[in-house]
């Protein structure tokens, strides 16, 4: 018998470009510092900072540090993460996996790979009271 019986969830390398050709692309998380994330960040891109989402592993912390709608995504929604040179993103993504989520992208070459592929960029910081929880 097979000990094996499904695959380890891994991290999928994904570069800017091939993000934005996806037909439904994941839920896109920058896991800047907030002051990062207002001064240039990807259109529909979420803001949650990578000591925020490590700190939030820890059960007595969750509440507290993790926004409702992150803790409200099923483990099997996809979720890519990006961050400005893809030092912190491979972090969190591993945390991700580590938490169970079955479907992780990590943005090869952060914004900075963005950027120089001459994608589009908003400043400023979240709107909508979903995300600032």
């Amino acid at each position: 018998m097979d000990s094996m019986s499904s695959p380890t969830p891994s991290v999928v390398e994904l570069t800017p470009e091939e993000f934005v050709h996806l037909p439904h692309p994941p839920r896109l998380i920058d896991v800047r510092s907030g002051l990062e994330y207002a001064q240039f960040h990807a259109p529909g891109a979420i803001n949650l900072s990578l000591p925020r989402l490590l700190m939030g592993r820890l059960p007595f912390l969750k509440d507290w540090v993790l926004p409702h709608w992150f803790q409200a995504l099923s483990k099997t929604d996809a979720i890519a993460l990006i961050c400005l040179t893809a030092h912190r993103s491979p972090i969190a993504a591993q945390a991700l996996v580590k938490a169970g989520f079955s479907q992780v992208f990590n943005m090869t070459g952060g914004m900075m790979a963005w950027q120089k592929a001459g994608l589009p960029t908003q400043k400023g910081t979240a709107k909508t009271a979903e995300v600032s929880d």
